[in-house]
C-alpha cells in the first residue's frame, strides 16, 4: 500500500484540525475565545495554502497566503477584540440550542457534508480532493453556529468561519 506523501499528510491534518476547530466553535459561548478560534483557523488556513503552494509550485499562492497571515490571523481578529471591549459583548447569551444538541446536530451535518461532497471528490483530480468534504462541512458547521446563536458578534465570527471553509474548498479543489 502506497503511503501519501509527507506534504499531503500535513495537508489532511490542517483539513482535520479546521473541522475540529469548527466543532470547537461551536461549543464556544465566550465571544473572545471565538474570536481566537477564528484566528486559530486563519493560522491553519495559511499553513495549508503554503503547503498547496509548496506541493504545486504555484507562486499566487503564496500571495494568497500572505494575505491569509495578513487580514485573517492579524486584523480581523484584532478588529473584532476591539469591538468586543467597545461594546461589552464578552458572553453570547443563551442559543436556540443547547450544546449537547448542537454537536450531534453538526455530527449530522459533518456526515450530510461528506455525502454532499462525495460526487465532486469523485470527478476531482487534484491532491487535496479528500479535503474538499471537511471544507463543505466548516461551512455547513459555520451556517449552523450562524444560525443557533443571538449575539451578533458571534454571528460574524461565523459568517467569517464560513468564508474560511468556502477558501479552503476552492483552494483544495482548484489551487
Amino acid at each position: 500500500m502506497n503511503a501519501a506523501p509527507f506534504d499531503l499528510q500535513l495537508l489532511n491534518t490542517c483539513a482535520a484540525l479546521l473541522l475540529l476547530i469548527s466543532f470547537a466553535m461551536l461549543s464556544q459561548r465566550r465571544v473572545v475565545s471565538l474570536v481566537n478560534l477564528l484566528a486559530l483557523q486563519g493560522a491553519l488556513l495559511c499553513v495549508a495554502t503554503l503547503l498547496l503552494a509548496w506541493r504545486t509550485g504555484k507562486s499566487h499562492l503564496y500571495l494568497s497566503a500572505a494575505l491569509t497571515l495578513g487580514l485573517k490571523v492579524t486584523f480581523l481578529p484584532w478588529l473584532l477584540q476591539r469591538l468586543i471591549r467597545r461594546l461589552e459583548v464578552y458572553w453570547d447569551s443563551e442559543p436556540l440550542l443547547n450544546i449537547g444538541g448542537t454537536m450531534i446536530l453538526g455530527l449530522l451535518i459533518v456526515v450530510f457534508a461528506f455525502g454532499l461532497a462525495q460526487p465532486i471528490t469523485e470527478l476531482a483530480n487534484t491532491a487535496t480532493k479528500s479535503a474538499i468534504g471537511i471544507a463543505v462541512a466548516v461551512i455547513l458547521l459555520s451556517f449552523l453556529m450562524m444560525i443557533t446563536r443571538r449575539k451578533a458578534m458571534s454571528q460574524v465570527v461565523g459568517f467569517l468561519s464560513m468564508e474560511n471553509g468556502l477558501f479552503f474548498g476552492a483552494m483544495s479543489a482548484t489551487y
